[in-house]
């Protein structure tokens, strides 16, 4: 659906631009968008590149283990549904862990290996059992304590202080996940799940 709405978008800027006799305008709009989408692309890579190296030493040196067991018992409970040993609890810890320190990259592929172990345990496969409700939600809100992605984006357009947004980041995505975990209890409920 998204991609229909993108083609839509570009077709009508083009018909805009060529009615309004600015076809020029909108394909220097097309090179300069593409330009500054690949100057992004490369500035992002380093500080990337950075964070998931830090990520490993940290797996390496045991912190993400030691962090997963911290957030073992809160993610039990999140997830009452889904069996404390099941391959699906180490990649929602790992997939929260890694939203913890703002590698939305990272996460991503572990929240797909969680949807995927998760779908196992669904006993109807054309709909969403509440662990994955809840997952997507969490993933969604996800809380926050070091945004690097946006960090790297506003050093990369010339922020003079691009690590001021940490305590705003943090408050916005506490409140998220807050609600988020809320909402969540409360759908379940209502939809009679645990």
């Amino acid at each position: 659906m998204i991609s229909v709405i993108w083609l839509g978008m570009i077709v009508i800027s083009i018909m805009v631009g060529a009615a309004t006799g600015r076809l020029d305008a909108v394909n220097r709009a097309v090179f300069e968008g593409a330009k500054t989408g690949v100057s992004i692309a490369i500035g992002l890579i380093g500080i990337l590149a950075f964070w998931l190296g830090m990520m490993k030493i940290a797996e390496q040196a045991g912190i993400l283990r030691a962090l997963s067991r911290l957030l073992a018992p809160l993610v039990r409970r999140l997830f009452p549904d889904v069996p404390p040993n099941h391959p699906a609890m180490g990649y929602i810890l790992s997939n929260m862990t890694a939203n913890l320190f703002g590698l939305g990259n990272a996460a991503t592929p572990m929240g797909i290996k969680a949807m995927e172990e998760l779908q196992k345990l669904n006993p109807d496969p054309k709909t969403a059992t509440p662990a994955m409700c809840t997952l997507l939600a969490l993933n969604t809100a996800s809380l926050t304590l070091i945004p690097t992605t946006v960090i790297a984006l506003r050093a990369q357009m010339g922020s003079g202080n691009p690590v001021e947004i940490v305590g705003t980041t943090l408050v916005a995505t506490a409140i998220g996940t807050a609600t988020a975990i809320v909402f969540d209890r409360w759908f379940r409920r209502r939809s009679g799940g645990r």
